[in-house]
C-alpha cells in the first residue's frame, strides 16, 4: 500500500505583531500619496496664475508684485552691450560659456538676460564672439536665482565686455544698470531673439513629477496590504491526514507460503524411503 499526504488549507490567523506593523505603515504611505496629489494641484494653479499674470500684466506691474523663481514672463526691451560669459559651462563634454546679456526693458527694470549656451574657441586667451539683435525685441522666459559659482571666486569681473566670469551675482551686475532686478532671465528656447543653445534643465519640479510620487506612495500601499494578508494566511498546525490506495494483489499473494502436516508426512514418508 502507498500512502498519499494532503495538503492543509489556509486559514486566517491573527498575528499581531504583522498588523501593528501594517497599522503604522498603511496611514502613512497613503498620508504621503495624498499629500503629493496636493502638491500637484498646487503646482497646477500656481503655473496658471503665473502663465495669466504674464499674458496680462506688464513687466512693471509684475515686478511690484515680487514675482517668484520659476515664474514665465514676456517682456519688450532691447539687449545692450553689456555682456558676461560664465565660464566652464559644458554641453556634450564640451567646454564653453553661457551668455548673460543685460536688458533693459521698455517699461520697468532691467533684467541680466541667460542667452543660453556657447561653444568657447580653441585658444583660452580668446573669448567667442557673438552677435546681439539691436532694436526693440519681445522675448520670453523664466526667472531664475543669479547662477552660483561652481568654484570658489571673490574677484570681481573687470576688463573690456563681454567679460569672462565664474560667477555673476546681483551687486556685480548692478554696476552695469541703476535698477536691476534681482532675478535672471532665462529664454524659453532656441527661438527667442538673441538666444543660443538654450537647452536647459528643469529647476523645480512640476505637477508631472508630483503625480509620479504619489503614484509610487499608493503602490507601495497596494503592496503592504497584499503582502499583509498573504502572510496572515497560513496552513492549519498538525499531522497531514493520510490516505490509502488498495494496490491489485496477484494470485500467489492469497496463499501463505506455510508448510502443511500433509506435506511434513510426505517429508517424512520421502526420507524413509
Amino acid at each position: 500500500m502507498t500512502r498519499h499526504d494532503v495538503t492543509p488549507p489556509r486559514q486566517w490567523q491573527f498575528n499581531l505583531k504583522l498588523l501593528v506593523f501594517s497599522g503604522l505603515f498603511l496611514p502613512l504611505l497613503l498620508g504621503l500619496g495624498i499629500w503629493q496629489l496636493e502638491r500637484a494641484g498646487e503646482k497646477e494653479r500656481q503655473l496658471q496664475q503665473w502663465q495669466q499674470q504674464a499674458t496680462e500684466l506688464s513687466w512693471q506691474q509684475l515686478w511690484q508684485q515680487v514675482p517668484e523663481p520659476g515664474q514665465p514672463v514676456v517682456l519688450k526691451g532691447q539687449f545692450t552691450g553689456f555682456s558676461w560669459l560664465l565660464d566652464n559651462r559644458t554641453r556634450d563634454g564640451v567646454a564653453g560659456y553661457e551668455v548673460m546679456t543685460l536688458f533693459e526693458a521698455v517699461d520697468g527694470p532691467s533684467v541680466v538676460v541667460n542667452r543660453g549656451w556657447l561653444r568657447a574657441p580653441a585658444r583660452r586667451e580668446t573669448l567667442p564672439a557673438f552677435p546681439t539683435p539691436p532694436g526693440i525685441v519681445q522675448i520670453r522666459g523664466r526667472l531664475v536665482m543669479f547662477p552660483q559659482p561652481p568654484v570658489l571666486d571673490t574677484q570681481p569681473p573687470a576688463g573690456n565686455w563681454p567679460r569672462r566670469v565664474q560667477a555673476l551675482t546681483a551687486e556685480q551686475a548692478g554696476e552695469a544698470s541703476p535698477s536691476l532686478a534681482p532675478l535672471v532671465l532665462r529664454l524659453a528656447g532656441g527661438d527667442q531673439p538673441g538666444a543660443f543653445r538654450a537647452d536647459w534643465q528643469p529647476d523645480r519640479m512640476g505637477p508631472q513629477t508630483h503625480y509620479g510620487y504619489a503614484l509610487q506612495w499608493f503602490s507601495l500601499a497596494l503592496v503592504l496590504v497584499i503582502l499583509t494578508v498573504v502572510a496572515s494566511y497560513r496552513r492549519v498546525a498538525g499531522s497531514p491526514t493520510p490516505s490509502c490506495s488498495s494496490m491489485p494483489l496477484s494470485s500467489s499473494s492469497l496463499y501463505s507460503p506455510s508448510t502443511t502436516g500433509a506435506d511434513n508426512d510426505n517429508d517424512d514418508g520421502q526420507r524413509h524411503d
